[in-house]
């Protein structure tokens, strides 16, 4: 029935995994289809090695309950629904726990805008969440995820800066689908790797507003530039 759907998100977590963001079963993505009510996610510890269409998981964009699969869906599935809940504008989402955005996530701060390849991608800094209190730990650990990335999300927006890092864990990213996600989560890689190498020469700082907006805008919005138009 969600054939289409179960394929798209099998390759967007194969790209995930053929572009080594991933080791082991340490990852996920998933995509919506609002118009059918529904989310699609790689199941919960099945080897990437292993998964094939078939497995992906389906579930209820109104109440999470699952409505296609034989396999459990990720543990991290109540983290993916919230946000879809919470940001509508995205259709597709990707966690990792790829080692230079962990090492941001670890060390609780975000990876600020130092240079145009951030800046090409996503608009301003990369956040970062607050830990969760041992209540929400107790209570609904992945669900209280998302609030604690929403809430971050208080003055930002999500479809301008498609990532974040939840402290002590680790990156999230989105985008209209799955793939665009992925995309984003290989870059969002290389940017924390960029930011790591410019802190380890010396004193940092934020690439200046102007250039940030110009880099940001002629990719994105109503005057952007860049590409090949009707491509």
């Amino acid at each position: 029935m969600f054939e289409a759907l179960k394929q798209a998100v099998y390759d967007a977590n194969m790209e995930l995994y053929h572009r080594g963001l991933v080791l082991y079963t340490w990852g996920n993505v998933s995509q919506c289809d609002r118009e059918k009510g529904v989310f699609a996610i790689k199941p919960s510890g099945v080897e990437y090695e292993k998964l094939t269409p078939d497995d992906i998981v389906v579930l209820s964009l109104e109440d999470g309950s699952k409505l296609e699969g034989d396999f459990n869906p990720s543990s991290d599935t109540p983290t993916h629904f919230g946000l879809y809940r919470a940001f509508e504008g995205i259709g597709g989402i990707t966690h990792t726990h790829s080692t230079c955005a962990v090492a941001w996530a670890q060390a609780g701060k975000e990876i600020p805008c130092l240079g145009t390849t951030h800046a090409d991608y996503i608009r301003g800094s990369v956040p970062v969440t607050r830990y969760l209190t041992p209540d929400e730990t107790e209570r609904a650990y992945e669900a209280e995820t998302a609030t604690v990335i929403i809430e971050a999300f208080k003055d930002k927006n999500p479809v301008h800066t498609p990532a974040i890092l939840v402290r002590g864990h680790g990156p999230f990213t989105w985008g209209k689908d799955g793939a665009q996600s992925v995309y984003h989560a290989v870059v969002l890689e290389e940017v924390a790797k960029m930011a790591m190498y410019t802190a380890s020469i010396g004193e940092i700082c934020a690439l200046p507003a102007h250039i940030q907006d110009k880099h940001f805008l002629r990719k994105h919005g109503p005057k952007a530039y860049y590409g090949q138009k009707g491509k």
